[in-house]
């Protein structure tokens, strides 16, 4: 097979896997509303998770599992056309974003033959850990007592679902596409009695955006890898503004800032830059990042199109926002610099405790929280 028809296949891959994503993202909404009967039984399911502290560490832990963040917003997005409360979604938006760093920490620990190799890369990796830490110990206490981020995405949301001109219900061919397929797939679990058969459209949507979100990335990788490669490695060491365009631009392409983050880690170890040089090029990603969520927003149509697509943009404001704030104050730009370097000075005298980093950080301490809560 040539060269121009392998490209050919493998974009129209990327197509199909878009659409399954939409899909998926329909059907989990539709089993979410079949399963919990409306708004008022999705509060009543997700009861446990209603103080914030305790929604933050499921998306966290939830990210960890399935390795990726796009995959978790995306459910978060079906679930809230299926009656989900904001007062739970946002905590678990932000959730995503603290797990989604695991990846590129458990790339750095890949140089833990060398120490110093070691030092860099994981210091380059959890540089973004402690930028979302930051970004989640500001923006969820403003968001607890004044709703910033919910009040602005509602606004921009109703005015683009609602609005005379630039009404997304008045380009709505996303619900002929994906109906057909929609329906198939409840017909398909129509012998299930009861509301099982809403759990099992719930449980089939999330299996069909993680193989969807997984073999996007890998599919997205193969056309464009090496473009992005050649822009991380011309942006890094170029500016703030330069990185962090080009991290926002090489997530959006490849549909992974775990995949963009990791990227620059063997680059970090092999001491071609250094943590402060890598650092905006992070938080361009995590701008990157929040494509997936409003992509799968238009897959929600109807009355729920607005809630869905207020989630999605509370997902980019809380992004947008923290780059603007965390690094547009020289105090705070220089904090997940400083506590990057601080323990990765101490993980490499001590191993194990960086592997006790990752594992508490991400699985232990979420996961007894959640127990213990339950």
């Amino acid at each position: 097979m040539s060269q121009t028809n392998k490209s050919i296949l493998n974009w129209a891959f990327v197509v199909a896997l878009v659409y399954c994503m939409l899909v998926a993202v329909s059907t989990v909404s539709s089993g979410f509303k079949l399963f919990s009967g409306g708004a008022a039984g999705a509060e009543q399911i997700f009861q446990f998770a209603s103080h914030p502290l305790v929604a933050l560490l499921l998306g966290t832990l939830a990210t960890a599992l399935v390795q990726s963040s796009s995959t978790v917003t995306a459910v978060t997005v079906g679930l809230v056309a299926g009656g989900l409360p904001m007062s739970v979604a946002i905590p678990l938006i932000m959730g995503a974003n603290m797990g989604t760093t695991i990846t590129n920490t458990i790339v750095s620990i890949g140089h833990i033959s060398d120490k110093e190799d070691f030092k860099r890369a994981f210091s380059a990796a959890t540089v973004h850990d402690f930028f979302n830490l930051i970004a989640v110990a500001i923006f969820l206490p403003l968001e607890l007592m004044f709703g910033v981020l919910q009040k602005l995405a509602s606004a921009t949301a109703h005015f683009f679902v609602d609005g005379a001109d630039l009404s997304i219900k008045s380009f709505n061919f996303m619900k002929p596409l994906t109906k057909p397929a929609v329906g198939m797939i409840s017909d398909a679990f129509a012998f299930i009695p009861g509301k099982g058969a809403g759990i099992a459209m719930v449980v089939a949507g999330i299996l069909i955006i993680l193989f969807s979100v997984t073999y996007l990335g890998k599919v997205l990788k193969k056309v464009m890898v090496g473009r992005a490669k050649n822009i991380l490695h011309s942006a890094i060491g170029k500016g703030p503004i330069t990185g962090i365009a080009s991290g926002a631009a090489v997530t959006v392409m490849v549909q992974s800032s775990s995949t963009t983050t990791s990227l620059m880690i063997p680059l970090a170890g092999s001491g071609m830059f250094s943590t402060r040089q890598i650092y905006p090029f992070t938080l361009g990603a995590n701008i990157g990042t929040t494509i997936t969520a409003l992509l799968a927003a238009t897959a929600i149509t109807g009355a729920a199109a607005e809630a869905a697509l207020t989630i999605a943009l509370v997902h980019f404001l809380f992004n947008f926002l923290a780059v603007f704030v965390i690094y547009g104050i020289p105090f705070l730009r220089e904090l997940p610099i400083k506590a990057a370097e601080r323990l990765a000075e101490v993980g490499t005298k001590n191993k194990l405790l960086a592997f006790s980093y990752v594992l508490g950080t991400f699985f232990v301490l979420p996961g007894m929280i959640l127990l213990g809560v339950r």
